[in-house]
């Protein structure tokens, strides 16, 4: 029989951080209390970045640590999806420009649908690529809003040759109320700490995770990896010691350089795990929610040549300071800046256009003439070199993992933008072709001609009456990438 397990593992953590003191110099007239939060960082989106953008880009890395790995089913998880009623796995799988004929399904609904949409793969056994991404918004000067953190982490499940064997999962489904967003409200609403605590954190995790390791015949002392989610790194100390799990076997919580960051915050911490762990170890994950979702692994041979490019680590080490409370507020849109009388215009989105250029929109896909071997975005009837002009010789070219360099851009502070000012520009690609497009993650004055670029899915813009995200690729600095 074939293990079951776990091919590859991949987490995206947005570039910018906020400096949490930040946040406590600004409402600290309100909630003196706030200072006892005060030290590092949370992750935070920049204007074009939702849960879909980062599940992308989690995605992009999982499936560049496996070449060939081909997914039956594609399930995203998340809270915070851009849209209620459209599929939003569907839109991760064209962008990463899978094909058609697959499964997708979304999760939501609870901080545990990550790990649930995990579980289901693992039982589940088919090639399945799981993204769970969250991008929470909390109140103004509230601790929740010091305490979290915005990311996405991607899984690749399967019977090919994984780094971690599935051993067993069990879960636990209790309607305990620690906190609750309502339909169609915007933040929490959280319970008092320690009654959370007391009544329900340390009295659900401990016997869901006893229960696990008795199916598996495990003790407490045998895992090396132990990883508690969603309770932070104090809580999850006492868990841990009700459990008789040694303190050294506990994971990072990533609380102080990260944030929690909700669904994706276990696959998160496993990862980090997984990036570091040695052949035949073991893992014990358990992630509190409503209940207590738990699973165990144990590593196999394979991981030793398993490596990931972009590890939690050197994306922690990378991020770029950002101390601007108001522009972080304004990026969350919990406060309404006036952009002037250009910004008023209405931004209806052509449906039926989109649909006729969804393949290139979404999966960046461009064509490669068979004549001349020239490229070009769009793809086009003709061939856009003049020395060939072939008429209905191209074929598909994916541009999204293509790297160029800038050939023009201008930064303009009177074109309408949510992060002023908008940069656009042509890119020539290293292997032929120039488009002209948006720039993302450079900050004004660090364009220049010949800079390094790469490819990343990012909202082009919404649509404030009917609340639709256009989405397209944008050419970010290749630099932060080689960083990480």
């Amino acid at each position: 029989m074939l293990d079951t397990g776990i091919i590859s593992i991949a987490a995206y953590l947005p570039r910018l951080r906020l400096a949490r003191q930040a946040i406590v110099n600004a409402n600290k007239w309100a909630n003196p209390a706030l200072a006892s939060l005060a030290k590092g960082h949370r992750t935070i989106c920049t204007h074009d970045e939702d849960s879909l953008t980062m599940g992308v880009e989690a995605g992009r890395n999982c499936m560049a640590a496996t070449p060939g790995f081909s997914a039956d089913l594609v399930q995203f998880a998340s809270t915070t999806a851009p849209f209620a009623d459209r599929a939003n796995a569907v839109i991760l799988a064209e962008a990463l420009a899978l094909p058609a004929d697959l499964r997708c399904a979304d999760f939501a609904g609870f901080q545990g649908c990550g790990v649930t949409a995990l579980i289901d793969a693992l039982e589940n056994g088919r090639p399945t690529l799981t993204v769970a991404a969250d991008k929470r918004v909390a109140r103004v000067a509230s601790a929740q809003e010091l305490t979290l953190g915005h990311g996405a982490a991607a899984v690749a499940t399967g019977t090919r040759n994984p780094i971690a064997r599935f051993v067993v999962a069990h879960c636990t489904s209790v309607d305990f109320v620690d906190h609750y967003r309502a339909a169609k409200a915007q933040t929490d609403y959280l319970l008092e700490e320690r009654w959370v605590r007391d009544e329900g954190h340390i009295k659900l995790a401990p016997a869901a995770i006893k229960a696990v390791l008795q199916k598996a015949a495990w003790q407490a002392g045998d895992a090396d990896h132990v990883i508690i989610a969603g309770v932070g790194r104090n809580v999850a100390r006492q868990i841990a010691d009700l459990c008789a799990i040694a303190p050294d076997r506990l994971a990072d919580t990533l609380d102080a350089s990260c944030g929690e960051t909700g669904s994706a915050h276990a696959l998160i911490m496993l990862c980090h795990v997984l990036e570091r762990a040695a052949p035949g170890q073991k893992i014990l994950l358990a992630n509190v929610a409503q209940g207590c979702q738990t699973l165990l692994l144990e590593t196999t041979d394979a991981i030793a040549a398993w490596k990931s490019d972009h590890t939690v680590r050197q994306q922690l080490d990378s991020g770029v300071e950002d101390e601007n409370y108001l522009r972080f507020l304004s990026f969350s849109e919990q406060i309404d800046v006036d952009w002037g009388v250009r910004a008023e215009r209405d931004n209806r989105t052509a449906l039926s256009a989109f649909n006729r250029h969804r393949k290139a929109v979404t999966g960046f896909i461009g064509g490669l003439c068979t004549a001349c071997g020239a490229r070009q975005f769009p793809k086009g009837q003709y061939c856009v070199n003049p020395e060939c002009r072939q008429s209905d010789a191209l074929v598909d070219e994916p541009f999204q993992h293509k790297t160029g360099t800038v050939k023009s851009y201008t930064e303009d502070w009177l074109a309408v933008t949510t992060n002023p000012p908008l940069r656009y520009g042509n890119v020539s690609f290293d292997d032929g072709g120039v488009i002209m497009m948006e720039f993302s993650d450079f900050e004004p004055g660090q364009l220049a001609v010949g800079t390094p670029v790469r490819c990343v899915f990012r909202i082009k813009d919404r649509d404030p009456r009917r609340r639709f995200h256009r989405y397209f690729w944008k050419a970010a600095p290749l630099s932060m990438m080689k960083a990480r």
